[in-house]
C-alpha cells in the first residue's frame, strides 16, 4: 500500500512539473503541489526501500560532493561562429546556398546562461555535464537533478544524450541578488553569472534554492532516431518531456530569416529570460553533413549576436584631428572593438575639459558606448585596470594640419590660418552636403576621415574612391555592404543637374539661388566659363560683387583643372529643370524631427496621413523617411546612420503640394 502511494505521488508530482515547466499549462495549484511533495518526503523517510529513481525529492537537493569530476564528451560541444550585422547573415545563407539548393532554416532565440549535456541510460538520467572546452566539461549531475523542468526519467527506455542551456530567468535573478543583498555579500552582475554559479556548487541544496531552468535544443546523433530535421528532433525531445523553447521558427528563406532576427530584437526586452542573440540552423540533416564541420565550429549554423551596448576595450593612442570650423578635436584611437553591430576603432573626446574631467590617459581600459544609439562615446575610465604604463594627455598647441598655433575659444581650441587644410575640408563638406551634390552618406565625420586618411583632398578625389573600395572596406564601421553605398552615392551625383554643381564648388558670394539662375542663363559651363563681367553684370539680380566674384574664378587656372578632372569623371555640366515626381504616400512610415517653420508639426502629420501615409515618434529600419527643421538632434543623426531617406521641410512641402 505505502509502495503504491508512493509511486502515485511520483507520478502525479513529475506530470505536474512537466505541465507547469515544459507546457506552461499547470494543472494543480502550488499549495497542492506542495501537500503532495510533503507527503511524500514523509513516505520516503520512512520507507527508504521504496525511493524511486524519478522521485521529485531528488531535486530538493542535499548531495554534497567533494570536487566537481571530469567528463570527456563522446561527440565535442562545439561553439558557434557568430555574425553581427544583417549583410553577414546574409552572406552566411550566400555560403549555404552554394552548396544547397532552396535551404530551410530553424530560428532559436539565444538563451544567455550555460551549456549542458545530459546522457539518459535506459530513459534515466545518469550524468550531467558542463561544457568546459568542448571536448573536456565538469560532471554537475547532483545540481542538474534538482532542476525541475529536467526529466529524470524519460517515457521511452532509451539511451540517448541531448544539449542545451541552463539559465535563471529574471524574476529568479532578482530574488537570489535580494537575498544576498540581505546577507552583505557580493551581487551576481547578471543572470548568467548567476546561473554558472549555481551549477558548480558542491551543495546541490544552494543550485536546488535557485530555481535554475533549460531549454533543450541538439540531439547529437538525432538520424540514429529516425529523424529527417532539427524541426522534426525539436518537437521528438519536446516528446520526450524536455523544455523545448517555445519560440522557435522553420523559415523558408533569407528574407523569413530576417523577420524573425528584426522581430525579436524588437520583443526581446519581453521575455520572461535574457537572450543574447539569434541561433540559425540548417534544417535538413543531411544537408547539415554534407556543409561539414571547420575544427572549431559546425558551418551550418551560425549565431547572431545582439548588438552590445556597452563595451570595454583599450585607449591606444589620442590623435587630433581639425573641423571645418577650425576647431582642433583630440579622438581616441582605440582596439578595434564590436559595439551595436558596428565595428570602433576611434571615437571623439570632444575637447580638453573632456578628457580632463574623465581623467583619461593613453593605454586606459575604458567603457564605450554609443550616445543616441549612434555615436560611440567613452562613458568612464576603468582605473582598476591601470598597469602604471598608462601616458597622460596632453593638448596640443599646434595645428596637426599646418602647425599654425591655435587659439582657445571658451573650452575648445581652434586654428586661425585662413590658408590650413580645414577650410579644404569645410569646402569638401559642401561639396556632399544636400543642398549642393547630395552625396548620401558622407557626412562631417566621414569626409574630415577620408581627408585626413588621404583619400580626399579635391572635389574630383570622391570619383576616385572606388579605386580603393578594399582598402576602405577596412576602416572602422564600414563594411562592404556600406562602402558600395558610398560609391552608389557618388555614381548617382554625377546626374545633378549644373546649378547644384556649381552651388557645390563654393565660389565665393554664389549660393542656391545665384547657382540657379546662372545655370538657366547659360545652360551649360563651357558658356559660363566664356561669359565676361560685362555679360555677367548685366544679368539681372548678378551685381558687380558677385559678377566679379565668378569671373575671376573662371579666370583660375587650378579651377579650371578641377573642373576639367569633374567633367572626365562624367559629372554633369549641364542645366536641367528639375521633374519633380509625385510621392506616394501611401503605407510609408515618416518621423518628424526637428523644428518646423511653415507649417505647425499637428499641421505636418494631418497632411501625411491624409495622402496615406502613418507617422511615428522614433526612428528605426522599418522608417521609410524623416522630415527635419531645424536642429534635428539625434533622430536625424540615428536616420543617416540607418541610410533612411532624409527630407528637409521644403522638400516635404514641395512633394505634397505636387
Amino acid at each position: 500500500m505505502i509502495e503504491e502511494r508512493i509511486k502515485e505521488l511520483v507520478e502525479l508530482l513529475n506530470k505536474a512539473s512537466y505541465e507547469y515547466y515544459t507546457l506552461d499549462k499547470p494543472t494543480i495549484t502550488d499549495a497542492e503541489y506542495d501537500k503532495y511533495l510533503r507527503e511524500l518526503i514523509e513516505l520516503e523517510e520512512d520507507n527508504p526501500e521504496f525511493v524511486l529513481p524519478n522521485s521529485p525529492t531528488h531535486r530538493v537537493g542535499g548531495e554534497v560532493i567533494e570536487e566537481f569530476r571530469k567528463i570527456v564528451h563522446e561527440k565535442p560541444m562545439l561553439s558557434l561562429s557568430n555574425v553581427f550585422n544583417e549583410d553577414e547573415i546574409v552572406r552566411f545563407d550566400e555560403r549555404i546556398r552554394k552548396e544547397v539548393h532552396n535551404p530551410h532554416y530553424v530560428c532559436e532565440l539565444k538563451i544567455d546562461g550555460l551549456s549542458v549535456s545530459l546522457l539518459y541510460e535506459k530513459g534515466k538520467l545518469v550524468r550531467a555535464a558542463t561544457r568546459g572546452d568542448g571536448i573536456v566539461g565538469e560532471d554537475i549531475t547532483h545540481n542538474v537533478k534538482t532542476i525541475k523542468d529536467v526529466p529524470l526519467t524519460l517515457p521511452k527506455e532509451i539511451d540517448i544524450e541531448v544539449r542545451g542551456e541552463i539559465y535563471m530567468s529574471k524574476d529568479s535573478f532578482l530574488s537570489v541578488n535580494e537575498e544576498r543583498r540581505k546577507k552583505g555579500e557580493e551581487l551576481f552582475a547578471n543572470p548568467r553569472n548567476a546561473a554558472a554559479g549555481s551549477v558548480r556548487q558542491l551543495d546541490s541544496k544552494i543550485a536546488a534554492k535557485r530555481k535554475l531552468s533549460t531549454f533543450i535544443y541538439h540531439l547529437p546523433n538525432a538520424s540514429a532516431f529516425g529523424l529527417h530535421s532539427h524541426y522534426e528532433t525539436l518537437e521528438f525531445m519536446k516528446s520526450l518531456g524536455f523544455c523545448v523553447n517555445p519560440n522557435i521558427r522553420l523559415v523558408k528563406n533569407i528574407q523569413e530569416l530576417l523577420d524573425y532576427v528584426n522581430e525579436w530584437t524588437e520583443k526581446r526586452d519581453t521575455l520572461p529570460y535574457e537572450i543574447d542573440g539569434i541561433v540559425i540552423k540548417l534544417d535538413d540533416l543531411q544537408d547539415q553533413e554534407k556543409m561539414g564541420y571547420t575544427i572549431k565550429y559546425p558551418k551550418w549554423a551560425t549565431a547572431y549576436k545582439f548588438p552590445a551596448t556597452l563595451v570595454l576595450t583599450k585607449l591606444k593612442d589620442i590623435k587630433f584631428t581639425v573641423g571645418r570650423t577650425g576647431q582642433v578635436t583630440p579622438n581616441a584611437i582605440l582596439e578595434p572593438v564590436i559595439l551595436m553591430g558596428s565595428t570602433i576603432s576611434k571615437t571623439t573626446l570632444h575637447n580638453e575639459d573632456y578628457v580632463k574631467n574623465k581623467e583619461i590617459m593613453i593605454g586606459d581600459i575604458v567603457a564605450i558606448k554609443k550616445a543616441g544609439d549612434v555615436i560611440p562615446e567613452v562613458v568612464e575610465v576603468i582605473k582598476e585596470r591601470r598597469t602604471g604604463k598608462e601616458i597622460p594627455f596632453a593638448m596640443t598647441h599646434t595645428c596637426p594640419i599646418c602647425n599654425h598655433e591655435l587659439v582657445k575659444k571658451d573650452a575648445a581650441y581652434y586654428c586661425v590660418n585662413p590658408e590650413c587644410d580645414a577650410k579644404k575640408i569645410e569646402g569638401l563638406i559642401h561639396y556632399a552636403s544636400r543642398d549642393t551634390l547630395n552625396i548620401d552618406g558622407f557626412g562631417d565625420n566621414i569626409v574630415e576621415d577620408f581627408y585626413n586618411m588621404g583619400y580626399l583632398r579635391n572635389f574630383s578625389d570622391f570619383y576616385k574612391l572606388h579605386l580603393y573600395k578594399k582598402e576602405l572596406m577596412r576602416l572602422e564601421g564600414f563594411g562592404e555592404k556600406s562602402i558600395q553605398k558610398l560609391l552608389d552615392a557618388i555614381e548617382e551625383s554625377k546626374k545633378n543637374s549644373l546649378d547644384k554643381l556649381l552651388f557645390a564648388l563654393g565660389i565665393r558670394y554664389v549660393g542656391k539661388k545665384t547657382a540657379k539662375l546662372l545655370a538657366r542663363t547659360y545652360g551649360s559651363i563651357e558658356q559660363l566659363k566664356k561669359a565676361s563681367y560685362e555679360e555677367l553684370v548685366a544679368i539681372k539680380d548678378i551685381g558687380e560683387v558677385i559678377a566679379k566674384s565668378v569671373s575671376e574664378y573662371f579666370q583660375d587656372a587650378t579651377n579650371l583643372e578641377e573642373i576639367e578632372r569633374l567633367k572626365e569623371a562624367g559629372v554633369c555640366m549641364t542645366y536641367e529643370e528639375e521633374v519633380v515626381e509625385k510621392i506616394d504616400f501611401s503605407g510609408k512610415t515618416f518621423v518628424l524631427t526637428g523644428s518646423l517653420s511653415t507649417i505647425t508639426r499637428e499641421d505636418a502629420k494631418e497632411l501625411i496621413e491624409h495622402m496615406g501615409g502613418t507617422t511615428t515618434g522614433s526612428v528605426s529600419k522599418k522608417t521609410d523617411v524623416v522630415i527635419v527643421g531645424e536642429k534635428p538632434g539625434s533622430k536625424y543623426e540615428k536616420a543617416r546612420a540607418l541610410g533612411i531617406m532624409i527630407w528637409t521641410e521644403q522638400e516635404f512641402l514641395e512633394k505634397v503640394q505636387k
